[in-house]
C-alpha cells in the first residue's frame, strides 16, 4: 500500500493509541497469573495481536468481551509446539523466557525484520537457567526445552532492556527465591520501570532493585491473591509522539487518554516540544500543543531510541541543527533506523548527518514533495507522513501499511484531524 500525503493543515480532539509495551507485558502477566485477568481498552496492533496468539499457544483462553478481554490461564502450559511472536523485539524477548518455563520442546519465531534481529543473549543465558537452546547462529529461529530454574546469573543490559522484562516475569512467576539478576550497562531503564509496574499490578513477586543494577528476589510476601485482576491499558507516548509533533508543525491538536504520572520512556517527547520552541499545555486530562516559530534544540534519546523518528520530523521544522544522542541504538530496529531516516529525509529535502552516536538534523530548509519507502518500518511510514503535512508537494509513501505494526489508525487519526491523505493499494 502507498500513502500520498497532501501538504495540510489540521486541528482537533484525538484518542491516543493505546501502548502496545503496556499491552504485550499485560498479556504475559495475565498468562502467568492463574486465574483470570480482564484487560480493558486493549490494543489490537499487529504486535498486540501476536501477544494474544502467544499465551494462547502457551495455554490461556482469551474471550473478546466488547472493549474488554477476559483471560483465564493456569500459567504456562503449552498447547502448542511453536510460538509465533510476529515482528515482535518486545515479544521475542519477554515471552522466550517465560515459554522456557514449561519442560515442553518449543520452537520459538519470528517474521519479517524479526529474523534478522540478534538473539545471542538466549544462547548465554538460558544453559546457565537449566534451558536447552538451539538458534540459527544467534537468530531465529530458536529451539529451547526447559524448565527454567531461576539462579543468580550476570546479563549484560547494552542491547536491550526487553531481555531482562523477560527474565524478571519468569523470576517472579516462578516464585524466585535468594537469587539476584545483576545487570551491566542497562539501556532504556524506563521500560524496566513499566514491567516492575506490572509484576505488581499482578501482585507477582517484585524484585528488590538497587540502581537498576542489582535485582534481588527474596521470599514473596503472603499477599491476598487477587481475582480477578482488572488491569488498564494506557495511552502510548510512541505512538502520541507523532500527535504531538502533528500539532507542533501543523496545526492545534488535543490529544486525550495520556497518564501524566506515565512511567513510559517516550514521554520525554514533552520535553523535545518544549525545547522546540512550541506551544504545550495540559489540562483536564488533556494536552493541547500548537505551532510556534521552532527552533533547533539538543535531545539524548539514548534511553527512547524509538522516539527518533519523530524527533526528526519534528526537527525538519526547527531552524536551525538540532542535536540528537542516542544514535547507536537504532541499528537492530526494523530498519537501521539511522541510515533508513537519513534517507527518507535526505529525499525529502532535509540534511541528516551521522556522527558516531549522535544525529545532526539540519533543519528550517523546506520538505520538499518526494516518493519515499518507509523500509517496511511503522515508525519511519509515521515520520515521513507527518513531516509531509507542511511539504511544497504531496509525499509518497511506499509500504506505507508498515504502520498495522504498532498503530494501525494512524492514517484514519490524521485524517480526522484535517490531513489529506489518499491510500492506495499497489
Amino acid at each position: 500500500m502507498k500513502a500520498i500525503v497532501h501538504p495540510s493543515k489540521i486541528s482537533g480532539h484525538i484518542l491516543a493509541p493505546r501502548s502496545k509495551s503496556d499491552m504485550q507485558r499485560a498479556c504475559a502477566a495475565a498468562l502467568l497469573h492463574k486465574g483470570t485477568t480482564i484487560i480493558h481498552q486493549p490494543g489490537h496492533c499487529n504486535d498486540d495481536l501476536a501477544a494474544l496468539d502467544v499465551i494462547k499457544k502457551l495455554g490461556a483462553v482469551v474471550i473478546e468481551q466488547g472493549s474488554s478481554l477476559e483471560i483465564i490461564s493456569e500459567g504456562v502450559k503449552p498447547v502448542n509446539d511453536e510460538i509465533n511472536c510476529g515482528e515482535s523485539g518486545l515479544g521475542i524477548r519477554m515471552f522466550t523466557p517465560i515459554a522456557a518455563m514449561s519442560e515442553k520442546k518449543l520452537s520459538v519465531v519470528g517474521i519479517g525484520s524479526l529474523l534478522k534481529r540478534p538473539m545471542n543473549f538466549f544462547d548465554e543465558i538460558f544453559p546457565k537457567l537449566g534451558i536447552a537452546i538451539s538458534s540459527n547462529q544467534g537468530k531465529l529461529p530458536i529451539e529451547i526445552q526447559g524448565s527454567l530454574v531461576p539462579k543468580s546469573i550476570e546479563v549484560d543490559g547494552s542491547l536491550s532492556s526487553q531481555f531482562l522484562t523477560g527474565l524478571l516475569m519468569a523470576f517472579s512467576a516462578s516464585e524466585a527465591t535468594d537469587v539476584v539478576i545483576t545487570v551491566n550497562d542497562l539501556k532504556s531503564k524506563p521500560y524496566i520501570d513499566m514491567t516492575l509496574h506490572v509484576i505488581k499490578a499482578f501482585g507477582m513477586n517484585e524484585p528488590v532493585v538497587d540502581g537498576y543494577r542489582y535485582f534481588s528476589f527474596g521470599s514473596k510476601e503472603n499477599k491476598e491473591s487477587i481475582n480477578p485482576i482488572n488491569y488498564t491499558i494506557e495511552g502510548d507516548w510512541s505512538g502520541a509522539a507523532f500527535l504531538f509533533v502533528a500539532g507542533a508543525i501543523s496545526g492545534t491538536v488535543v490529544i486525550e487518554g495520556m497518564r501524566e504520572d506515565s512511567v513510559q520512556a517516550d514521554k520525554k517527547i514533552l520535553e523535545a516540544i518544549k525545547a522546540s520552541g512550541a506551544v504545550l499545555s495540559f489540562e483536564d486530562g488533556k494536552y493541547m500543543v500548537s505551532p510556534a516559530l521552532l527552533k533547533a534544540f539538543e535531545f539524548d534519546a539514548t534511553e527512547c531510541p524509538d522516539l527518533f523518528p519523530p524527533l526528526v520530523a519534528l526537527a525538519a521544522y526547527c531552524d536551525g541543527i538540532t542535536k540528537i544522542a542516542g544514535a547507536k541504538r537504532l541499528t537492530h530496529k526494523e530498519s537501521d533506523r539511522a541510515i533508513t531516516l537519513q534517507d527518507v529525509f535526505g529525499k525529502m529535502g532535509i540534511v541528516v548527518e551521522l556522527q558516531d552516536d549522535l544525529m545532526l538534523v539540519h533543519g528550517g530548509t523546506g520538505i520538499t514533495a518526494a516518493e519515499v519507502s518507509s523500509h517496511h518500518d511503522h515508525r519511519i511510514a509515521m515520520a515521513a507522513a507527518v513531516a509531509a503535512l507542511g511539504a511544497s508537494g504531496d509525499v509518497v509513501i511506499h509500504d506505507a501499511e508498515a504502520i498495522n505494526k504498532s498503530y494501525p489508525d494512524f492514517y484514519e487519526h490524521i485524517i480526522s484531524l484535517g490531513a489529506a491523505v489518499k491510500l492506495q493499494t499497489n
